[in-house]
């Protein structure tokens, strides 16, 4: 199974639309908030399910959750923008909540700088953002996860 993983489009979406129209078959999009609405247009104009978290800058959508479980392929993924767990002064409450989900796979957002990296026996990944970039390359970015026997993930840079 091919996902998508984006996060803090802040409504700046076309250029990271008009790159997943290029690309092979993608089964699922992870919008991770920062903004709902860009996540429902991502869907619209992508013809692409796409599954939706809210972020800080997404207080009036109680329609969404902060965080959502997701079970696939004998996977757990465990989704979050982040905020609620301060993931831009460390990830120790969002690796914590990780462990008492039980998650394989945690993705999180907020930060808009992008990273993968495996701690306690779960993987964790922010796609960084396709639009507002963050960090000292600032490169905008979106991450791609392929869920087979094991989870790969690679982050894309945009051009």
């Amino acid at each position: 199974m091919k996902i998508i993983v984006v996060s803090d489009t802040h409504g700046m979406m076309k250029e990271f639309i008009d790159e997943v129209k290029t690309m092979e078959k993608v089964d699922l999009i992870i919008h991770l908030g920062d903004y709902v609405e860009d996540g429902l247009a991502i869907e619209k104009f992508t013809g692409i399910k796409t599954m939706i978290v809210k972020g800080n800058g997404d207080f009036f959508h109680t329609e969404y959750n902060e965080d959502e479980i997701l079970d696939i392929k004998d996977k757990r993924i465990l989704i979050t923008h982040g905020h609620k767990y301060d993931v831009r002064y460390g990830i120790e409450k969002l690796l914590y909540r990780g462990e008492e989900v039980k998650a394989d796979l945690i993705l999180y957002g907020h930060t808009h700088v992008s990273t993968f990296f495996e701690e306690s026996g779960i993987i964790v990944m922010n796609p960084g953002s396709p639009s507002m970039p963050r960090g000292f390359n600032r490169r905008k970015t979106f991450g791609i996860i392929e869920i087979g026997q094991k989870i790969d993930i690679r982050i894309i840079e945009l051009n």
